[in-house]
């Protein structure tokens, strides 16, 4: 910081580039995707990991958790069953509610991208020391818990990592 900067001048140009950054790795990691698993979007990629974490869910619940519009929803769910992906079962507490699960096709592919990503992440990393590394992840688990209203324009609403549109 020089004579003339201030301490806000520096945060300023701080969260300039922080937004400068994320951006270019929220880019990335939409462009990664498809190289992945070409038919598999990184929402795609997250609404599977989402399901497979919870062993299945409704689609409102995963328009919920992710801050989506249940049309967005709807249209990627669909296309997830189109590719033998998911597939809806009646919720046994109620068999009026339809409740999505993977198929074992849907698992594999989950699987393979994991992995894939994995692999991304230590090549891409694979020269940080240890130390900068756990002091990344914690920096990028204290950003992704902030759950306030929505930032920019962009949708992002405090999302879970991967999960940038």
């Amino acid at each position: 910081m020089t004579a003339a900067e201030t301490p806000d001048d520096t945060a300023d140009a701080a969260v300039e580039t922080v937004q400068r950054e994320m951006t270019a790795f929220a880019r990335r990691a939409r462009a990664s995707a498809g190289r992945m698993h070409p038919e598999l979007s990184l929402v795609s990629y997250t609404l599977l990991g989402h399901l497979e974490e919870t062993d299945g869910c409704r689609a409102t619940d995963l328009a919920a958790h992710y801050a989506l519009d249940k049309s967005t929803v709807s249209r990627q769910v669909a296309a997830l069953e189109r590719a033998g992906l998911v597939e809806r079962r009646p919720d046994p507490d109620d068999q009026r509610v339809q409740v999505l699960h993977l198929t074992e096709a849907g698992r594999r592919i989950l699987a393979q991208v994991t992995e894939s990503r994995r692999a991304a992440f230590r090549e891409r990393l694979a020269g940080w020391p240890p130390e900068d590394l756990v002091r990344f992840a914690a920096y990028l688990e204290r950003y992704n818990a902030w759950r306030g209203g929505p930032v920019g324009g962009d949708g992002d609403r405090g999302a879970p990592p991967g999960t940038y549109r």
